[in-house]
């Protein structure tokens, strides 16, 4: 866990109001569009990462819930957890080339 944290203790002092997912869905329709606040999260902390996981996992969890079967909603919240993943990476690099 202390690793995790200290892989987005960087990403803590980001202006972030909103992170957009947009997960892959499996059915051929435009995706919806679900947003994740992570600008009053303290991402250095134990406390904060904690609280990313819970709001990712909520987010997940009603971006999935039309999937079918419990393995394409697995499917599904793995994809959501992977784009935030990717979007934050992301603005980290793009914050860091600004600077």
């Amino acid at each position: 866990m202390k690793n995790f944290a200290a892989h987005f203790a960087s990403v803590a002092t980001l202006a972030l109001a909103v992170l957009p997912v947009a997960a892959l869905s499996t059915v051929a329709h435009a995706a919806p569009i679900v947003r994740i606040q992570v600008a009053d999260l303290d991402l250095s902390s134990v406390e904060g990462v904690a609280a990313l996981n819970n709001r990712v996992a909520a987010a997940a969890a009603r971006f999935c819930g039309d999937e079918k079967s419990l393995r394409q909603q697995e499917v599904c919240k793995a994809g959501v957890r992977t784009e935030v993943q990717e979007k934050l990476a992301q603005r980290q690099v793009q914050l860091a080339s600004v600077r």
